[in-house]
Parts: C-alpha cells; structure tokens; sequence
C-alpha cells in the first residue's frame, strides 16, 4: 500500500518493490495523474483504476480477483479474492481526503458516502489507505486529534482493530518544522490481526511510506499450527531418553511385519508391486504413531524461543477475553506490540551470534543471506505457439510438458521380458552400502521417507529391504510407486526472458528407496566395466 503523491517515479518504485518480493496485490492512493495520450502500465501487474486510488493486481497470481462495485466516487476500491483452497477474503483501497475543485478543497469526502454496512459483510476483510485522520488510538505520538471521527466510528461498529508497527508513514514540513505522523495503516477485524506482518519502507520519493502486509492463513490467533507433516523426528526417538519407546516401536513392526512374508526368488512383478506399496505405506503410519511428527511452521524458526511463545499464549488469551467483553482493543494491541517486539529483538540476536561465530566460508554465507529474495511468485509463461498460461495449474502443466518432452511418433520403449543374471552377483553387503553410503540430508520424495527413515527400516527389517531389491533386479522393473516423484522448480540464473518455460528448471525428488535401488545398479555398473 502506498500513497504516491501523484508521482510517477513513486508509483513505478511501489510497482517495482512489490514486484520483487512477490506482493499479489498492490493498494495505491494519489496516483500518478494521466493524461491524454500518457498512460502508466506495468508488465507484472494488471492496473484497476478508480478515481484517486489505483490496484494493481499481479498478472500471474494464483489467486482470483473480482471488483465490487460499492457506489462511490472512485477513492474506494472493493475487491473480493478467492484462494486456491477455498478460502475468500476481501480487500479494500481507501483514501480518505476531501477533492479539489480549481484548487480548493470541497467540504465532503467522498471515501465516506461508500455503502460501508455492504462493504463490511464479510468477516475476513482488510482495508488499507490514506486514512489522513489523527488519532492517539492508532499513532501514540499523535499530534492534536483531527478529522477521526469516521474512522473511530467506523472502527467500533465493525469491531476492527488497527494493524500498525509503529512507525511514522507521512513526512510533511509546515512553518520550518517537520512532522511525523502515522496516517497509511491497514486496520481488519479484530480476530484477523493477528494473521497480519506489517513492515514501513520509507525508500520512495513521496512523502508517504509504504506498508506493507503479509497474511499467514495457517496460524490464526498463534494457536495454530500446520498440521501437514513434513518428516520425523527419527534422531529422537533414537535417543536414551527414548530408548523405552524406540524399543516398543521395533517390537510393533516386527509383530506387524512378521505377519507379511518377504519376497522370494519367485515373486511375481504384482508381488513386488504390493510390496512396495505395502512398506511406503504402512512405515510411514508406523512412524506417524510412534514418532514425533515435523511440522514446518513459524516455531520451527531458530529464533523461536518459550518467551516467544508465553508471549503468544497471553496474547491468544486476551483476544479470547476481548471477545467476551473482558479485555478492551488497547490492551490486545500493546500485547501484540510486546510480541512483535521480542520477535524482532530474538530474530536480531540470532543473526549477530551468527556473525560473531561465523568461519571463513559462513561469512560469504551472511552475505547470500543480506541480498534481496527473489520473486517468490512464478511469472505467467508463454507456450512456443503463443498461449499465455497464468494460473499456478497452467504453469505447471507448462513446465512439464518443456521439462518431460514425450517420446517421438514412432518410438516405443519397451521394457525388457526378463532381468539379467546380474542379480545373482548382488550381495547383501552390496545393498547395505547403498543404502548407508547415500546422504541423510537428501530430500525425500512424496512417501516423506528420508534415509534416517531407510536406515531405521534397515535396522528393524533388513532381510525385506534385500529381498525387495534382488526381486527388482531380477525381474528388470521399477515398482510404480517409486516413479512418482515431486517437483521443485526454480529459475535457471541470468536468462533474458523468465516469461519462457525453458527459463526454469525441475528439480525432481525420488522416493529413497527407489534411489537405493539407483546406486547397486550404479555400482554394479561401474564394477563391471572395471
């Protein structure tokens, strides 16, 4: 969100900011003022012009925009967004200030005959702008009160709550002396703000800062965290003070696994099949029962610490009271103000240990670390025949197709009716060497079993995983269940042109025990040709 002070160079650099950090949508008030044959665009973003406020809506976000219209007279923007999930929001660009007629300020403002009881019909709403009211509800160094009532108002018959860092956003010099003032905020309703990050950049050549806001769906009031699993905690359960629970997890597989017989030298190709569908999915629920689940979420931060999170709880506690009547608005956002606060004060002395511990090659480290990120969004992408894809499941099917080409008309692969003899040569030995040789931090495919995992399979159920791969080798085959991969697409450093699919390569990760497989026919390879 930014005012522009009807700048073009300040509405270019608020363009240009949010770009390269990825900002879906972009609220602007005082725009630069166009003229007749003079009109501003952007190639990353789609322009929603009003009267003297402006959206910019990113041309490849996955997300989906819809414009309300709200009956007033262009300085109030509605428009209601849809998640890929599901989920729908509303945002709304606001700049209250009264219009100029042949220079002189009329006395209404026209932000304030919007129909605000439609308007606030929804429960997750975030409204941003240039609110130019004063007030010490939202600005503790407030000068005199001035021109607040409609917010106030507007504020306690909504029950919305002001997001802000504290921060000045507008610089202004009168009589010889500056003034400070915090204006430009973001405020929602009570119960979303805590979803919200706010940071200032004052880096612009208006007068006017821009703020702005970050939502995270998945933490609510800080109660909540992700509950999708990323991996286990196999290390811990390995530990001495878990050594109880390890040894009844091993006795629970081997009872499980005592019960379904190993492959044999005449396994079937189906066999082998069910088997390794059988062990991705009954290990990896094994280990969700008695292993403690990764879940990757803001506590999974170096920097989070207990004071953080005691912090937390007493602010969940008093939103909760704030709905019952028993806490006011004040003292849930000088909790919140606390929180952010040592957020930033942990955050802070993490980096300088960091650098005060630093080697040689961690220096160059910390500063790969200070350089900008990139987009965190991909751009929308043009096929070869000129179709333009700019949702996230076009861009997908995009990348793909240029990354997996199809075979050629004509040509077939066929696999081969029987395994060689190789098999025969491949020990016991040969396997386990695979298997431990391979790194434990590699990242797993979609079956979330890293190579901690393999080698506590191995541990508990060796004779399975040989007997798994000899049949493999036997028959000449790769189970279905280890040629799902997941991708991971990143841009391939200083093209010309990232609107173009080969600008971008996948990085694909395989299931482990496939890659297992993958090393005894590499080394049995490279033996051989010895």
């Amino acid at each position: 969100m930014h005012n522009c002070g009807r700048g073009y160079d300040a509405t270019m650099i608020a363009l240009e900011k949010r770009i390269v950090w990825g900002a879906d949508v972009v609220m602007m008030q005082e725009q630069v003022v166009e003229k007749e044959g003079y009109n501003i665009s952007h190639p990353g973003y789609r322009l929603v012009r009003g009267g003297r406020t402006m959206t910019a809506i990113r041309r490849d976000t996955h997300l989906e925009f819809s414009e309300v219209d709200m009956g007033e007279d262009g300085d109030v923007q509605v428009f209601d967004i849809k998640y890929p999930s599901g989920r729908e929001m509303r945002v709304v660009n606001v700049y209250n200030q009264r219009k100029q007629v042949e220079g002189v300020r009329s006395q209404g403002r026209p932000a304030r005959t919007a129909r605000w009881s439609e308007i606030m019909g929804r429960n997750k709403i975030l409204l941003g702008g240039d609110w130019n009211a004063h007030s010490d509800r939202w600005d503790p160094e407030c000068p005199p009160k001035r021109d607040e009532v409609f917010l106030t108002n507007l504020m306690d018959e909504y029950d919305l709550m002001d997001v802000t860092d504290g921060e000045a956003t507008h610089t202004c010099t009168r009589n010889g002396e500056i003034s400070r003032s915090l204006i430009d905020f973001f405020i929602t309703k009570a119960g979303m703000a805590d979803n919200f990050e706010i940071a200032t950049d004052l880096a612009t050549t208006s007068d006017h800062a821009i703020v702005c806001a970050h939502l995270r769906w998945d933490e609510g009031e800080g109660v909540k965290v992700s509950r999708k699993v990323t991996g286990w905690d196999i290390d811990g359960l390995k530990s001495e003070e878990e050594k109880e629970n390890y040894e009844k997890a091993k006795r629970e597989w081997k009872d499980k696994s005592s019960k379904r017989p190993v492959l044999t030298k005449e396994s079937s190709e189906e066999e082998l099949q069910k088997e390794a569908e059988w062990i991705q999915w009954n290990f990896a629920n094994h280990l969700n029962r008695c292993c403690k689940n990764i879940k990757v979420c803001a506590r999974s931060k170096r920097w989070w610490n207990e004071e953080i999170a005691e912090k937390r709880r007493i602010l969940g506690s008093l939103n909760r009271a704030r709905r019952r009547g028993e806490a006011t608005q004040q003292q849930v956002k000088k909790q919140r103000s606390n929180t952010r606060r040592i957020i930033r004060q942990s955050k802070t002395k993490m980096w300088q240990d960091f650098l005060s511990s630093a080697t040689k090659d961690q220096v160059w480290q910390a500063l790969r670390y200070t350089k900008p990120g990139g987009q965190q969004t991909t751009k929308a992408l043009k096929s070869s025949d000129g179709v333009v894809a700019e949702s996230w499941d076009d861009k997908a099917e995009l990348i793909k197709e240029k990354a997996f080409p199809k075979p050629l008309k004509g040509v077939e692969r066929k696999a081969q009716d029987e395994g060689g003899g190789m098999w025969r040569k491949i020990t016991d030995e040969d396997i386990r060497l695979a298997l431990f040789d391979q790194s434990v931090k590699k990242a797993p495919g979609p079956d979330r079993l890293g190579f901690k995992a393999m080698r506590l399979l191995w541990e508990w159920d060796a004779p399975r995983i040989i007997a798994m791969v000899k049949v493999t080798f036997r028959l000449g085959i790769h189970p279905q269940v280890w040629k799902e991969a997941r991708g991971v697409v990143i841009p391939k450093p200083n093209k010309p042109d990232y609107g173009v699919a080969k600008a971008y390569r996948v990085i694909t990760l395989l299931n482990c025990l496939g890659k297992v497989v993958e090393k005894v026919a590499a080394n049995a390879i490279a033996e051989e040709c010895e």
